[in-house]
């Protein structure tokens, strides 16, 4: 009797930690479940609400105000970390040079590629295995990830995660509500986020009254806002304000803008 007890007792605990076993692998597997599907749904139902929704906020603008705060904490250049100045403006209130600009300053073929360069992104890598500096080759669509969601940088990690919210972005919008995102969150120096903020910072009107010059030079600064400026713009600002202004004309003018879906 006793060595049966013996071994009742050890397939017992044997039993015990089988059953401990599957439900720590079941708990392991339902957790790792939920944290895949809210990541992949939060993103997913985000991007469907802002569809027709303005973003009250966006994590560039998020990081702004974080900074503006560490910079007066410290006594540091506030002018560098200015709180963040944003107000939505629709579409149909933006002048629609205003849009052509920025497709001609940062991805001309946006009307026509599904949210990425792929050209562009192959020219990047082979400069960059040449011994180049690796340049950046993100679309709107991407930038528009980027600034809504994301931080500063360029990981990998941090890249394949606007790859996926550039996808979702691009099968979810038109590209008209693309751009129009776009030119309210995009921020155009010391703070200013959006369309709005800068046109009446700068030049003292609405977006909708901004001129082909003003809109080529709002479009000027935004690959480095930080650096670049509106006002008192340097040469290389104003080569690149002509620039723009070219291939607005080349591009068909404001029709390519009025033919965005």
């Amino acid at each position: 009797m006793t060595g049966n007890s013996r071994a009742s007792r050890g397939r017992s605990r044997r039993g015990r930690r089988r059953s401990a076993g599957s439900r720590t692998r079941t708990l392991l597997w339902r957790t790792g479940f939920w944290c895949a599907a809210l990541g992949v749904g939060l993103p997913l139902a985000l991007i469907v609400l802002l569809r027709w929704a303005p973003p009250p906020t966006t994590a560039f603008m998020l990081r702004s105000a974080w900074l503006s705060g560490s910079a007066v904490e410290a006594s540091a250049e506030v002018e560098r970390f200015a709180p963040p100045t944003y107000r939505w403006t629709d579409w149909e209130e933006i002048a629609p040079q205003a849009a052509l600009a920025v497709i001609a300053s940062e991805d001309q073929k946006f009307p026509y590629h599904s949210g990425f360069d792929v050209e562009a992104i192959q020219m990047a890598l082979e400069d960059a295995r040449e011994g180049g500096r690796l340049r950046g080759a993100s679309t709107i669509s991407q930038q528009t990830a980027k600034n809504l969601f994301l931080w500063p940088g360029r990981s990998f990690a941090r890249k394949g995660l606007e790859a996926y919210l550039t996808v979702l972005i691009e099968l979810c919008w038109s590209k008209q509500r693309i751009v129009e995102v776009y030119l309210n969150v995009a921020e155009f120096g010391g703070g200013l986020f959006g369309i709005t903020a800068a046109s009446e910072h700068f030049f003292g009107k609405t977006p909708s009254e901004l001129t082909v010059d003003e809109a080529a030079l709002l479009a000027a600064v935004l690959p480095n806002p930080a650096r670049l400026r509106v006002e008192d713009p340097s040469p290389y600002v104003r080569e690149r304000q002509a620039w723009i202004r070219r291939h607005m004309r080349q591009l068909g003018g404001v029709d390519l803008v009025a033919a965005l879906d």
